[in-house]
């Protein structure tokens, strides 16, 4: 039998069978980082990007984009997300967007997907944001920070 849950005995993908799991309360936190120019950045906090409050249009997409993780990612269950929440940090001592993306709900699976998905689209979207003026961003640190909940239980990923 395969280590890996989404291939058969034969190797085969599939989507696995949840139906027998119990219901626990589960979370999950991830993060993405966006390093830019630190003109970009001041642009940013400061309110003068022509196209609007990038921060604001990147917490929607992030939001969006947990609740539409199973379209994009062919293996993944429909989710009933409970909370999805998308926080962005701007630290301009390393001159980059700090995100964190947390998704909750009472499940049979888990929502690790579900937040590293918002925190990438999130990123993604300050890039497109920004590309006009700083076509150099990098994205990167995209990761799983913390997962709660079901038969694996807690996890934390190291400092």
């Amino acid at each position: 039998m395969s280590q890996f849950t989404h291939l058969d005995s034969r190797g085969a993908a599939h989507m696995v069978d949840v139906g027998e799991k119990v219901v626990t309360h589960r979370t999950a936190t991830a993060m993405s980082r966006v390093t830019m120019n630190p003109q970009t950045l001041a642009m940013i906090v400061e309110g003068r990007h022509h196209k609007g409050d990038v921060f604001a249009v990147a917490r929607v997409a992030g939001i969006q984009a947990a609740k539409k993780c199973s379209d994009l990612i062919p293996l993944c269950h429909p989710l009933m997300l409970t909370k999805i929440s998308v926080e962005l940090t701007a630290n301009t001592a390393e001159s980059c967007v700090e995100i964190h993306a947390t998704c909750k709900l009472d499940g049979k699976t888990g929502v690790e997907m579900e937040a590293l998905t918002a925190a990438s689209i999130a990123a993604l979207t300050i890039y497109d944001m920004c590309k006009a003026v700083d076509k150099g961003m990098v994205i990167s640190h995209t990761r799983l920070l913390t997962k709660t909940g079901g038969r694996s239980g807690d996890w934390q990923a190291d400092e």
